[in-house]
């Protein structure tokens, strides 16, 4: 009989717990709340009917405006204990959660840290993914629009991990979750965490070499190895690189799909920044979940412009995949797509 594992009790508890523990001596309290809200308009130009001809997560609309998300973060810290809710409301947070229902499709985030010294931190619940280098939340990511190695790798997971500083610029993470992107999972299998980061050359190069595997049920079996580099070249410029190879095998078939992103980010003004991104993207096996069986070339350049405490981010983006993918507004298949995005967010 198949064993159904629910953290939701859990999660709900650990918060409940850190958010209304009261302590009458003088121990170290802060208080954070923090969010934002973002909308956008999208329009590809093929205009093709029935179809957006967007692969990828968060902008699958034509010709429309549409809200990404409202989103709510509280962060409580009691001495060595912190409890975070983080909350949100729109399409975006329901993709994000989209093995769920109801309310729980609002929690985004729902976890308890606590540092056993200044070395050692255990957190347990339900927070976003370490692979990757981009964010589920749009004030987090210099594009508006997302990557192909971020819709089809993790979202998040639900579990517990320990991350321990080796030294100054070196950490390590170790972790067991629930099958991926669940918080109540149907099935008793487990995936493994772990993360190694480090910063080079004068601490203007970030490393992380980030892991995520285990079994999916029978003889279902699956790894993800992914690369972040992160280099300050100067203070206007900033070369970005993820790459992600995600592998799969049963007793029937075996492959992979591989994503490599590169970012250039130029900040000729402290208000006014652009970010070119570049992904190659191959599933010729079709194990995403796109399940494509082709390569893209995406190609997305993004211009962010800042008036206090409102980003815009205008960007065009331009596909090219092996086969044809995409539809023209006759409604026959093409190999090639451009878009804009126009996106706004306000963040408090």
């Amino acid at each position: 009989m198949v064993k159904k594992i629910s953290l939701t009790a859990m999660l709900l508890s650990i918060i409940y717990t850190g958010f209304t523990q009261n302590d009458s001596t003088k121990a170290n309290k802060t208080f954070i709340i923090s969010g934002y809200i973002d909308g956008y308009y999208r329009y590809d130009f093929a205009n093709a009917k029935e179809q957006t001809n967007n692969y990828t997560s968060f902008t699958n609309t034509q010709n429309k405006f549409a809200l990404g998300m409202a989103s709510l973060k509280l962060e409580k810290t009691l001495n060595k204990l912190t409890s975070t809710i983080d909350v949100g409301f729109g399409k975006r947070a329901e993709e994000f959660s989209y093995n769920d229902r109801g309310f729980m499709t609002l929690i985004k985030q729902a976890y308890l840290s606590y540092s056993i010294t200044e070395r050692l931190k255990i957190t347990a619940g339900k927070w976003g993914t370490h692979v990757g280098y981009e964010l589920l939340d749009a004030p987090l990511n210099r594009n508006y629009s997302m990557s192909y190695g971020f819709s089809y790798g993790p979202f998040f997971h639900t579990g517990v991990k320990a991350e321990y500083a080796l030294t100054g610029k070196s950490s390590i993470m170790l972790g067991i979750a629930n099958p991926t992107d669940f918080v109540t999972a149907e099935s008793s299998s487990k995936v493994v965490l772990a993360q190694f980061s480090t910063k080079l050359f004068d601490d203007k190069t970030s490393v992380y070499v980030n892991y995520l595997g285990g079994n999916t049920g029978g003889d279902n079996n699956f790894s993800q190895f992914d690369l972040v580099l992160t280099n300050a070249i100067s203070s206007k410029w900033a070369i970005n690189y993820d790459g992600t190879i995600y592998s799969a095998k049963n007793s029937d078939t075996k492959g992979s799909w591989t994503s490599n992103a590169f970012y250039v980010n130029y900040d000729p003004k402290n208000f006014l920044g652009f970010t070119y991104r570049t992904e190659f993207f191959n599933d010729n096996k079709a194990l995403s979940a796109g399940a494509f069986g082709t390569s893209v070339n995406s190609n997305t350049l993004s211009m962010n412009y800042k008036i206090k405490k409102i980003t815009f981010i205008p960007e065009i983006r331009m596909e090219k995949a092996r086969d044809k993918i995409y539809y023209s507004n006759d409604g026959n298949a093409v190999d090639q797509s451009v878009s804009i995005n126009i996106a706004a967010i306000y963040k408090f």
